[in-house]
């Protein structure tokens, strides 16, 4: 069985000996020195893959993605019609992204932002404590991340609210969907997470109108796409003092520039799009489930809808 990986970032060697621990007739290939018949191809595992390269593989049967999100896949205007996309979905992708999204939300929680400028004031003063239970986080995106997130922090005390583009139901969280349900989502949120698809219309969305619909002195952090910020909007946000802090591990361009301001920005925490790490192991067991459940005539999980982005 041919399987072809293609990632601009990403080892293929950790990959190969993930799979072949599963496969006894891998024939795995490295675009584009793949050699070999493209019509043996079967499978892709792809993470921003070059414009056209999946197009001559004319027996593909299911494309992979190498990380939990799809966009760098969608971008693609030569994709092979009518072959599934398959979005990455790991157990120890989600408890990575919970860790980091609790981690931030703590650090804002209890005042770690706030106490950090009083060290370099060399500042010794208690600041008033909010326990979870009257503190309002809200997550942006209630996919797989943005659901264990939310659940995590309810579990917690805190007050936790979600939006998404379609209505959903988590215990212990407040739902909002929809265009019409993001102001009222926003109402009160002190500490906004966004956890979104990229979409077309996610694009943007965290922009000066949708900062100033949070309360003063909110926190921003974003662990989905540099796409989904507006960063001119956000600095002026910081520099008004509306938000308070903002933590950022997601950038258009990445790497972020070194001459980017958001390196130095008193305001802003960077983090180098670490905040959930495709483990290869875990994550070639989830593939190989679903390349097995398509070679015995099956349909795999996780399947996007290219009209949604997700």
């Amino acid at each position: 069985m041919a399987i072809l990986f293609s990632s601009k970032t990403d080892d293929p060697e950790p990959w190969r000996a993930a799979l072949a621990a599963h496969f006894e007739d891998l024939d795995f290939r490295v675009w584009p020195d793949d050699g070999g018949d493209p019509a043996d191809v079967e499978f892709a595992l792809v993470w921003a893959q070059k414009e056209g390269a999946l197009k001559h593989y004319p027996n593909l049967r299911a494309i992979f993605s190498l990380g939990a999100g799809v966009e760098h896949i969608l971008r693609d205007s030569n994709l092979p019609a009518g072959v599934p996309i398959v979005r990455l979905v790991d157990a120890q992708l989600t408890r990575d992204m919970t860790e980091y999204v609790l981690a931030w939300v703590l650090y804002y929680h209890r005042d770690h932002h706030r106490y950090r400028a009083q060290q370099a004031a060399r500042q010794w003063r208690a600041l008033p404590p909010v326990v979870a239970a009257d503190r309002q986080v809200g997550i942006l995106g209630l996919g797989e991340l943005g659901r264990a997130s939310a659940s995590a922090l309810a579990g917690l005390g805190f007050r936790v609210r979600g939006w998404s583009r379609t209505a959903k139901e988590i215990e212990g969280v407040a739902c909002f969907d929809g265009a019409g349900g993001l102001g009222e989502f926003l109402d009160g949120v002190e500490i906004l997470v966004c956890l979104l698809p990229l979409t077309p219309e996610t694009r943007g969305i965290v922009d000066g109108a949708l900062l100033a619909a949070l309360p003063a002195g909110a926190c921003f952090i974003n662990a989905a796409r540099g796409g989904h910020m507006v960063a001119a909007d956000l600095v002026a946000a910081l520099a008004s003092g509306h938000i308070a802090g903002a933590t950022l591990d997601v950038f258009e361009p990445e790497p972020l520039p070194a001459a980017d301001p958001l390196w130095s920005h008193p305001g802003v925490n960077v983090t180098p799009h670490v905040a959930s790490i495709t483990y290869h192991k875990t994550a070639a067991a989830e593939i190989v489930e679903d390349i097995r459940r398509i070679r015995d005539g099956g349909r795999a999980r996780h399947v996007v809808d290219p009209a949604k982005g997700y």
